[in-house]
Formats: C-alpha cells, sequence, structure tokens
C-alpha cells in the first residue's frame, strides 16, 4: 500500500531546552502529577461512598474528575519518563495512541461541561420535572454521550492519520497531537478525509458551546428574579462557570497558538502554552468543587474531624 507511513518512531524536541533542569523538573512535575490524582481520585471516592451524594450533579463530576485522571495520565507518565531518558521518542503506535488520548480528553471535557450545563438548567429552570426529564436512564445516556461521542470521532481521526505517508519524524513538541503528525506528511498525501472530519469535529463542539452559552442565558435569566435563585447560582453553577471559562480560554488559546502561532518563542514558552490544559482544568476542578459545593465540602470536613477524633 503506498500510503502506508515507513516512520517507525518520533522524537519529541520539545523537551530539549529543558534538559538542563531535568531533574528539578521531574520532582516538581512528579509532585504536581500526585496532586491531581489525589483530588481527584479522593472526590471521586467521596462520591461513591457517600449515598446522599448519588445525584445527577454528583455523578456528571465523578465523570468529570475521570476524565481529569484519564487524560493527564494520557502525558504526564511518558513526560516523566523522558525526563529521565536520555533520548526522547515514541513509537509510531505509541505516538497516535497518545494523540487519541490528548484530542478526546479535551472533547470529552467540553461534553461533559455541556452535560452538566443542561443539569443546571433543568435543576434550577425547570425544578417541578427535574427528576423526570433526569432520571438514571437520561444520565446513564448523557454520560456515555459525553464519553462515546469523542471516542468514537478521534478513532476515526486516528484511523485516517495512520494512512498517511509521513516524510518527517521530529514533533516540536513535548507530546504528539494529531495536527502535528499531520503536518509530517507528505505533500502528495490525499488529506481530504481528515480535513473534512476536522472541520466537522470543529462544528460539532463549537455546537456544544453555544449550547453551553443557552443554557446559561436561561439560568441567568431565571436566577435574578430571586434571592434563593442567586444562593442556587452562586453555590452550584458558579463553579461550573469557572471551570467551564478556565478550560475554553485555555484550550482556545492553545488551538490558535498550534494553528497560527509563531516558531520565534521560546520553547519554554511554547512547551507552556502546549500543556497548559493539562495543568491547569485537572487540578483546579476538583478543588474548586470540593471548596465550593456544600455537600461535598461538609463530607471532607466530617471525614477531617472525624480522623481527628
Amino acid at each position: 500500500m503506498d500510503n502506508v507511513s515507513v516512520v517507525r518512531v518520533f522524537t519529541l524536541s520539545g523537551i530539549n531546552e529543558t534538559m538542563n533542569y531535568k531533574l528539578a523538573i521531574f520532582s516538581i512535575t512528579l509532585l504536581y502529577y500526585c496532586m491531581i490524582l489525589f483530588f481527584n481520585i479522593s472526590l471521586i471516592a467521596i462520591i461513591i461512598s457517600d449515598e446522599n451524594l448519588h445525584e445527577p450533579m454528583y455523578i456528571l463530576l465523578c465523570s468529570f474528575c475521570f476524565n481529569g485522571l484519564y487524560g493527564t495520565t494520557g502525558f504526564y507518565p511518558k513526560f516523566l519518563l523522558d525526563l529521565l531518558s536520555p533520548v526522547q521518542e515514541i513509537s509510531y503506535a505509541g505516538c497516535l495512541l497518545q494523540a487519541f488520548v490528548m484530542y478526546s480528553f479535551a472533547c470529552c471535557e467540553l461534553s461533559n461541561l455541556a452535560v452538566m450545563a443542561y443539569d443546571r438548567y433543568l435543576a434550577i429552570c425547570r425544578p417541578l420535572h427535574y427528576h423526570s426529564l433526569m432520571s438514571k436512564r437520561r444520565l446513564s445516556q448523557l454520560v456515555c454521550f459525553s464519553w462515546l461521542t469523542p471516542f468514537c470521532i478521534f478513532s476515526i481521526s486516528v484511523i485516517l492519520t495512520s494512512r498517511l505517508r509521513l516524510c518527517g519524524s521530529k514533533i516540536p513538541k513535548l507530546f504528539c497531537v494529531n495536527w502535528v503528525i499531520y503536518k509530517l506528511a507528505c505533500s502528495e498525501a490525499d488529506t481530504l478525509s481528515n480535513n473534512i472530519l476536522s472541520y466537522a469535529t470543529i462544528i460539532i463542539y463549537v455546537c456544544h458551546g453555544f449550547f453551553v452559552v443557552w443554557t446559561y442565558m436561561h439560568l441567568i435569566r431565571t436566577c435574578v428574579k430571586s434571592k434563593d435563585g442567586r444562593v442556587k447560582f452562586m453555590q452550584t453553577c458558579l463553579p461550573h462557570l469557572i471551570s467551564m471559562i478556565t478550560f475554553l480560554v485555555v484550550i482556545v488559546f492553545d488551538v490558535m497558538y498550534m494553528r497560527f502561532g509563531s516558531t520565534d518563542l521560546p520553547q519554554g514558552l511554547q512547551n507552556f502554552i502546549a500543556i497548559e490544559f493539562l495543568l491547569i482544568p485537572p487540578l483546579m476542578n476538583p478543588l474548586i468543587y470540593g471548596f465550593k459545593l456544600t455537600k461535598i465540602r461538609n463530607r471532607i470536613l466530617l471525614l477531617i474531624h472525624g480522623g481527628r477524633k
């Protein structure tokens, strides 16, 4: 087959400038990754172990934290190994797998945010119909939608990328992403299918964004009418709003830079821009929800005080 790539190993050249400080960066990164694991796993364990938290909002939050673990596990272990290795390489199959994880993590995050926005819309704007509309079956369908949609899209995307004939093997990043592999394709390679899928994916997730904006327009309009509504908004919607804004700013900035940004920036700054979505949301989300949501905060305080007795 003419379209099969002869490249079997990629070189991750984005790490080169950090090698002088690799032990310090390794220690900080390991500590940071352990914090991500601790806070996300703790929040998931609290929700699973407490039957009072077996409500749609908290189950969706559990899914949200699982996604944070999924995405960071696709990056941090490999990055830590690269810091200790004299050669920063990744196999062709490993690179495609990591690209799949990075993209599916980002899009699953947006899908989770959209589903959580829908849940808050029903709870605040249609409270009398909430339990009938957000049944266990509907909740299961929404969770499956938020995970299976990006998985299906990027499975196809990775399959299409694997068919491209590549004329390079150097990736100027800390990890593999589909767009960078795509840019390594030879000029004669047929990339039409990849382009169509890319634009279709953009349209799908832009629609997710518009849906979230629509739900918050209704939420704000409903909540400003009463004091109780404003209190409920601040308690349950504000953490979601902060998470959503943070994630969208980080991911849009990263995508715009990756597509149109200058390569003249220092490599260290380029690396930071590239991994922002793996640095900020996975650690910030469990902290925001843990401190802001009353039931979870009370449960944490109960565990702390109980442990002291």
